[in-house]
């Protein structure tokens, strides 16, 4: 099955500064991907070239199977049937939310036109809001304007620019889960772009992560965190920390808590560093393995622990809130891994 988009190897610089790195992938028709990475990483560049801002020097970039961009070709913005949600909103502060959302339908007829506006209204649950200005709609609502405006023409891709950066942490969550399930209702193919993770894992089927302009993985959340593929997706995703451990055989590694199981590609003796998850680690009253809570982050059901073991290596632990320890207390713990993630010592990216 052809791909409603594809990059591939696209390169990109400015002043002789490469920002894009051979950037390949593909998104299939009622997918959301997300291109995830700090700052200056050159995830917004990717969506501009996508949108047909930026020219690509080297590369291509397919949607539908045709070529939009490459060395000497970029077809114009306006042609490329791309939708756009942009930081900052972009709503026109003289026309009401109506006649924001029927801006891109010119085309249709006043009965077709009013039609779509009702149903974008109701699909973002706006309803009751059809006649009132953007200045007087909350973020969240905007952003929702934003979105129906964008979706109304039925582009064949939406791309989201940091879409929930302006809004407040609970209101960012809340609505990334919504335009999730908007954009599953209407089918729409999405590519995000976000510097926030948890944003991220609420929003994408795939997400690729990048760094210095090139993606280091493009995979799901599930296995972007359990199964990371360097060490620097390792860091970046999630929490955890590393503890020194040596290879037994080709299927285990003791470290100071244990003995873990796996396939594993460095010979009998290797020192490696073991990836641990605040939830590989589970506190057990039972257990003779002590650990001196260091420090503790109260998150309502649960603490986030972080833990010295007697060898000195430091852990991260996610306990129930009800267990309420002092710092400096000592508590049982246990190791349960499902997933060894583990890189030879002094690993590069």
């Amino acid at each position: 099955m052809s791909a409603l988009l594809e990059l591939k190897n696209v390169s990109h610089a400015y002043d002789r500064k490469q920002v894009l790195r051979n950037i390949s992938f593909r998104v299939e028709k009622g997918a959301i991907a997300c291109l995830l990475g700090a700052s200056g990483c050159g995830k917004t560049t990717v969506l501009r070239c996508i949108a047909g801002f930026e020219p690509v020097p080297a590369g291509e970039i397919l949607l539908n199977g045709q070529v939009m961009s490459r060395k000497g070709l970029t077809v114009a913005a306006e042609k490329r049937r791309i939708g756009m949600v942009f930081q900052d909103y972009a709503l026109f502060p003289h026309l009401t939310v109506a006649r924001n959302i029927a801006f891109g339908l010119h085309r249709s007829g006043e009965a077709a036109r009013a039609a779509r506006v009702a149903e974008m209204l109701e699909t973002v649950g706006l309803e009751q809001v059809g006649d009132r200005y953007p200045h007087e709609l909350s973020g969240g609502q905007q952003q929702r304007v934003a979105l129906a405006r964008a979706l109304a023409p039925r582009p064949d891709l939406l791309l989201l620019d940091e879409p929930f950066s302006n809004l407040d942490v609970e209101m960012r969550e809340r609505l990334s889960l919504e335009v999730r399930d908007i954009l599953k209702q209407q089918n729409s193919t999405a590519v995000l772009v976000t510097h926030d993770q948890h944003e991220a894992f609420n929003i994408a089927d795939e997400i690729g992560l990048m760094a210095d302009g090139a993606i280091e993985q493009w995979d799901t959340p599930y296995k972007l965190y359990h199964e990371p593929a360097s060490r620097f997706v390792a860091d970046f995703i999630g929490q955890g920390m590393f503890l020194p451990g040596t290879v037994i055989d080709k299927n285990s590694i003791r470290l100071e808590l244990g003995v873990l199981y796996g396939q594993l590609p460095w010979p009998q003796g290797s020192v490696v560093d073991v990836l641990l998850r605040p939830d590989d680690i589970l506190h057990d009253d039972a257990s003779d393995l002590q650990a001196q809570v260091l420090h503790k982050a109260f998150r309502g059901a649960e603490f986030l622990y972080t833990l010295q073991l007697p060898g000195g290596g430091r852990v991260l632990s996610l306990v129930p809130s009800h267990h309420n320890h002092a710092i400096g207390e000592k508590i049982g713990i246990r190791l349960e891994v499902d997933h060894l993630v583990a890189f030879a010592r002094n690993a590069s990216r």
